[in-house]
């Protein structure tokens, strides 16, 4: 695997993220426990991979950000959405660490409390990870030389 690869496979563990985040959602949803914290579970085990990859991507680059190439209204559209996924981001650690510890620990009352704040702000950051990534790889390649 290069270097390059990194935020393909990156955006690939986001998409995974996503579904299980949403699969774990509807399972609770349908009283279906055991399968709730095995798609929570698995969601964190694969969020936590892309954290690494993430941190070992910008390590590998010295920091070097790909640059947006789009122009125009798009410049603005893309860089709300990526200020508002590095901010929301970053909150994430924490309001997953504790949504599960409290779920983990069975304290009902309180873990659902904070999964309806933990939920949609985690699937946002996968959904917005993901088009960060179409944003800068797949729709606004610079023109080939």
């Amino acid at each position: 695997m290069e270097i390059s690869d990194i935020p393909a496979l990156n955006a690939s563990l986001n998409a995974i993220a996503t579904v299980l985040i949403i699969a774990g959602v509807v399972s609770i949803k349908a009283k279906k426990e055991g399968l709730h914290r095995l798609l929570m579970g698995a969601s964190i085990i694969v969020s936590a991979i892309f954290l690494i990859g993430y941190v070992y991507h910008k390590i590998a680059v010295r920091g070097v950000h790909t640059p947006f190439n789009g122009e125009g209204a798009i410049r603005y559209v893309y860089y709300t959405m990526l200020i508002s996924h590095i901010l929301l981001a970053a909150a994430i650690p924490v309001l997953v660490i504790r949504t599960a510890y409290l779920g983990i620990k069975d304290r009902r009352e309180l873990h659902k409390k904070w999964a309806r704040i933990t939920y949609p702000i985690w699937l946002y950051v996968s959904v917005t990870g993901v088009l960060v990534y179409y944003f800068l790889y797949v729709w606004f390649q610079p023109a080939a030389a």
